[in-house]
């Protein structure tokens, strides 16, 4: 026995890759032909087919380190795989956090908002009133009826000055429609809508003061008229203390429901005045907001709406029994219609209430003057 090396040995724990299968790290050697150089045929056939097991489907399987696996059945991230961000896996099970915004992004969302705000108009903001809005950029937050609303308020005028010179049932037709509208464009206006029952609560006040008047007479006409409105007064209240809305709401509808119910019974002087004074106030009153509807500064506009209605009360007292009187009457009424026009155009109203409480307002607040002064001057 020699001590030489046997030629052509091999190494038992020499291992062999197939194809398809990964050798075990650590185990993997090369032979002793690549380590000691001998010419070793089966060391050569063992090297073959290992570059047949690292060609294999075109992949080499260079040992990599293999990654840990997580619960979820991925592998978990490596370091540097994070760069700042969670991966891709992990971004759904995690909470995000919003992003924080920098200056420019602040400065551009105020930039928009205030883009959201467009001139102030009768639609409104979903944000701020339009009226609060005029009031912050110096602006008045009144918007007048306008010509339309006034040419109804001029029609309803003459109509109610016409029937009062031929009898007190004719008279009660565009009275009882004065009445109406009035009760529903007050409610309007104070921003109670719908309001059925004080709108209905009202109107039937003043259906009741008509009825009163027509049966006690022009001789007993303040006593009609203010029983009338003590007891509605009393009525609104023991409603209104019945209701279960919320404290404030009550009181607030009660005030609105009052308020209403006494316009609408004080339209009744009409019936109580004299029928030539109705002729002239309501005719001063008619043409006194058809002027002020009139494209003019307001100073001057009111100006030329007392001039025109004295003469229009000058022209209705020639007709009447008045004469030259007619002017402090029709100046009185008109004087009073415009208060009520006023009214009407406050805190930038809707067009409903243009075209409710635009329209009866001026009539309705003339209404206690024509009744004053035309017993005064008759």
């Amino acid at each position: 026995m020699t001590d030489q090396p046997y030629e052509g040995s091999y190494d038992p724990y020499q291992q062999q890759a197939w194809p398809g299968e990964q050798p075990q790290q650590g185990y993997q050697q090369q032979g002793y032909q690549g380590q000691q150089g001998y010419d070793d045929p089966h060391a050569a056939q063992a090297q073959q087919y290992q570059q047949y097991a690292q060609q294999w489907q075109g992949q080499t399987w260079e040992p990599q380190p293999q990654q840990p696996y997580g619960v979820t059945g991925q592998p978990l991230p490596q370091e540097g795989q994070f760069q700042g961000q969670a991966p891709a896996w992990n971004q759904a099970a995690q909470p995000q956090a919003p992003a924080p915004v920098s200056a420019p992004d602040e400065a551009a969302d105020e930039e928009s908002d205030e883009g959201d705000y467009g001139p102030a108009t009768l639609v409104g903001n979903s944000r701020i009133t339009d009226a609060q809005r005029a009031r912050e950029e110096g602006r008045s937050p009144i918007i007048e009826p306008g010509m339309q609303p006034a040419g109804l308020t001029a029609l309803l005028g003459l109509l109610v000055s016409g029937a009062a010179a031929v009898n007190s049932y004719a008279l009660l037709v565009p009275l009882i429609a004065l009445q109406a509208v009035t009760a529903a464009g007050w409610f309007r206006l104070n921003g109670m809508w719908p309001a059925r029952q004080g709108i209905a609560l009202a109107f039937l006040g003043a259906l009741a003061a008509d009825v009163a008047l027509l049966a006690a007479g022009r001789e007993n006409a303040p006593a009609a008229i203010l029983g009338t409105l003590g007891v509605w007064v009393l009525l609104t209240l023991v409603l209104q203390l019945r209701s279960h809305a919320d404290p404030d709401e009550r009181m607030y509808g009660l005030m609105a429901t009052v308020a209403s119910a006494a316009l609408s019974i004080v339209a009744a002087g009409y019936l109580a005045a004299e029928p030539d004074a109705v002729t002239v106030g309501a005719a001063a009153a008619a043409v006194a907001v058809l002027a002020r509807a009139l494209p003019l500064p307001t100073p001057a506009s009111i100006v030329v709406s007392l001039l025109a209605a004295a003469g229009a009360g000058i022209a209705a007292g020639g007709m009447t029994g008045f004469g030259a009187r007619g002017a402090l009457l029709g100046a009185g009424a008109a004087a009073c219609a415009l208060i009520g026009h006023r009214v009407a155009s406050y805190d930038y109203p809707s067009r409903f209430v243009h075209f409710t409480a635009g329209v009866a307002l001026p009539l309705t607040a003339a209404a206690p003057v024509v009744f004053v002064l035309g017993r005064a001057l008759a």
